[in-house]
């Protein structure tokens, strides 16, 4: 079901830098949302805010931003490339892990140790506390300046206060002589614990969470490559040919332009490896386009003059001539981009509650970790087992896998998904799928092949060259399938000029030829306007599977000229994919504006539970609702405009890309290679990805629940709760990422 969302024709987006928490996006998106008239989402993964207002001034939601401590400007397609923060990250956390590595073995091995080892760790460690956590420290003090406490807040006032703290041991507590050591105090009983130093602290927990922030940044942007395919697809140039004057008339030249400067209309040329500059229709020549990176589909498919190429994929082989038909952002690839990138700055239902309790949860830590000291240093056995709890309080405590939870798993679903053909339109989408329990299919050019072919004919007052005369110039000024099947069947047949054609979508088409009144459509159609087709004209041509055929009828001022029988077979996977829905336990419908013989006839080939057939597309409608009243969770599936409203109405709309835009807007899933095996796919898709949201939301909070009690209680040493927070945020991502190996099967699961 399409929810209601802002206008997005007032919509724009910002690139938002500084923030490394999910508190630091809900600290912006507060700070937006505040603003008169606007309505904000920021998105942690993907760094990016979505914005609507009527009339958005960027330069004030830029400065808002600043505001809130961080940097913003208007995205678009020539946004400078970010800098790459997995290789900086990485130097930073090779550079850490040098010096925290003997910092660590120093003060857990005794053996090793030597007089005056504490001095060379604190020399070691040092950098490490500074320079290594010099970005945590930076956030935190432009949050500080703001008024705001972020989780970099947390870790830098953890590592400042194990850091300080060891200073005073080693100067004025005398650690420098005692020599206590990791190894004797990271389980000791309180009673046994001294002026201890937190050096190796201050230096492991730095690195742990650099390295943990370094594998989280590593896999976004593997999780995000998807899109960044999709992106970079488009070509920079192309090859247009351009008419000169000749010496012996005009004459075709090839010209380079920018892609920027290509109308609707332009031809190009397409040279073998090549690809394809835009969206259009081959003109000239033949070859094999490899679409894979649209449809997902790894076999090249044919093309030749007046086959639809799509901009992005690759020529194989064989120069091609192209018009093209749709440029800039209405093009198939741009829109793909535009709907992926869409769902990846989405935000499910949890998310948003997770969202807000990042909001309040640093503030939240820092006051715990102030009443565990205090606590500790009132009822506890020593002031450093006091500071070692307050420190592991700080530590420990991690919004950002709640924050994680969501758009790393949408980035990687809808990534995948993208890379299989099938676009998700956000969470909403996978949300409304969760409890899908029946899947509404339409028939022709869903199930079926969609090109209508006709049986057999019957002509009953009329010469049969007159008869298709009529027949075939009414329905010339239709584009259903039925009319190009009826034409295509008589390409020798006069076609007469038609005056005030009408159709009357999926039930027939009507006109005036030399003043006569022409109809040509299905016998009910007719029976409105008080035509009945006789018994005898119907059973004119016996055939006991004649209720498997369409019947179209044609009649002149009044009179039943005669009729066709037409079928349109189901295609090759349609069985597969009834089985597989099944294996899902999900019920089958068949929905579809045909008359019931047919319809009956395609299910009873495919097994599919329930026919609903010789509705309109207002008829649609109503089927689906009444499922719905029936209790139902109803997925809709088709491809046509008359599908469209249906998909809307639906929980869950799927659109077959090979249709219409029409239906395609109107759809919560797209399946771009058009096949109807898709949709046990993209149904499963859409549960992974949803079930993985869950789990990861499931694990982050149970991660705190658990956790935080544990520091408080002094259960923790800093060390290992520095490693847990990081593995927190590392397992979030990773367990993501697990959606980038989803296999495509017919009979998913």
């Amino acid at each position: 079901m399409s929810l209601t969302t802002p206008d997005s024709s007032h919509s724009i987006q910002l690139d938002i830098d500084g923030m490394t928490c999910a508190s630091c996006a809900q600290r912006v998106e507060k700070g937006l949302n505040n603003v008169p008239g606007v309505t904000a989402t920021v998105n942690y993964a993907t760094e990016k805010a979505t914005i609507w207002a009527s009339e958005p001034d960027v330069s004030a939601l830029v400065e808002q931003v600043e505001k809130s401590g961080y940097k913003a400007r208007a995205h678009s397609a020539e946004s400078p490339p970010k800098p790459d923060k997995v290789a900086a990250l990485r130097r930073r956390v090779l550079i850490s892990s040098i010096f925290t590595l003997p910092v660590v073995v120093l003060s857990m091995v005794p053996p090793v140790q030597f007089p005056g080892w504490q001095w060379v760790v604190l020399a070691l460690a040092a950098p490490v506390a500074t320079w290594g956590a010099w970005p945590f420290h930076r956030s935190a003090w432009v949050n500080a300046k703001h008024g705001q406490a972020t989780m970099d807040t947390l870790v830098s006032i953890g590592v400042l206060a194990a850091s300080f703290w060891s200073l005073y041991a080693l100067i004025l507590g005398g650690a420098g002589e005692i020599g206590m050591t990791m190894s004797m105090h990271l389980f000791a009983p309180p009673d046994q614990i001294g002026n201890e130093i937190y050096l190796e602290v201050a230096a492991a927990v730095t690195t742990f969470i650099l390295l943990g922030r370094y594998l989280e940044t590593r896999a976004k942007r593997d999780a995000g490559k998807a899109l960044a395919s999709l992106l970079e697809a488009g070509v920079a140039e192309a090859r247009v040919l351009r008419e000169v004057p000749g010496p012996e008339g005009s004459i075709d030249i090839e010209t380079v332009v920018p892609i920027d400067q290509l109308a609707v209309g332009s031809r190009c040329v397409v040279r073998p490896g090549d690809r394809i500059p835009t969206d259009g229709t081959v003109v000239e020549g033949s070859s094999a386009v490899d679409q894979s990176l649209v449809t997902g589909e790894s076999v090249p498919v044919e093309v030749q003059p007046g086959a639809s190429v799509i901009g992005g994929t690759i020529n194989a082989h064989g120069r091609l001539v192209m018009e093209a038909t749709r440029v800039g952002a209405d093009t198939h690839l741009a829109r793909m981009a535009t709907i992926v990138e869409r769902a990846q700055n989405g935000k499910a239902r949890a998310q948003r509650l997770a969202d807000q309790i990042s909001g309040v949860f640093v503030p939240i830590v820092i006051v715990l970790s102030i009443l565990t000291l205090i606590g500790w240093l009132v009822f506890g056995p020593s002031a450093e087992w006091a500071f070692r709890a307050a420190v592991a309080t700080l530590i420990i405590a991690c919004p950002c896998a709640l924050g994680l939870a969501t758009p790393t798993a949408l980035l990687a679903g809808t990534g995948r998904g993208a890379e299989l053909g099938i676009l998700l339109s956000g969470p909403e989408a996978l949300e409304a799928s969760r409890h899908v329990d029946t899947v509404v299919l339409d028939k022709t050019g869903t199930l079926t092949t969609g090109s209508m072919s006709v049986s057999h004919s019957v002509v009953w007052h009329a010469r049969r060259d007159d008869f298709w005369s009529y027949l075939v110039s009414v329905e010339s000024t239709s584009s259903h399938p039925i009319a190009q099947a009826l034409v295509a069947h008589a390409p020798a047949a006069t076609v007469v000029s038609v005056e005030q054609a009408a159709a009357d979508a999926g039930f027939g088409v009507s006109g005036t030829i030399d003043g006569h009144s022409v109809q040509v459509g299905r016998s009910s159609w007719l029976a409105a306007g008080e035509l009945v087709v006789p018994d005898e004209l119907a059973e004119a041509f016996y055939d006991e599977r004649l209720d498997a055929y369409t019947a179209v009828w044609l009649a002149v001022d009044g009179e039943l000229w005669g009729g066709v029988y037409l079928s349109d077979e189901p295609k090759v996977q349609a069985q597969a994919t009834i089985t597989a829905l099944h294996n899902r336990g999900l019920q089958v419908v068949l929905l579809t504006g045909d008359s019931q013989g047919p319809a009956e006839h395609v299910a009873g080939q495919l097994g599919i539970d329930r026919v609903i057939a010789g509705v309109s597309p207002e008829g649609k409608v109503q089927a689906v609702t009444a499922l719905q009243d029936e209790g139902h969770r109803v997925a809709m599936v088709g491809d046509g405009i008359n599908d469209a409203p249906a998909l809307a109405t639906a929980n869950v709309g799927i659109a077959l890309g090979s249709g219409t835009d029409q239906a395609m807007s109107a759809g919560d899933i797209t399946i771009t290679r058009g096949d109807i095996e898709q949709v046990p796919t993209a149904l499963a898709l859409a549960s992974k990805t949803l079930g993985t949201i869950r789990g990861n939301l499931f694990w982050a909070f149970a991660y705190n629940v658990v956790a935080i009690p544990l520091a408080v209680g002094g259960v923790l040493n800093p060390l290992i709760a520095g490693a847990a927070m990081a593995f927190s945020s590392v397992f979030v991502v990773t367990n993501s990422l697990r959606l980038r190996r989803f296999r495509a099967t017919t009979a998913a699961a």
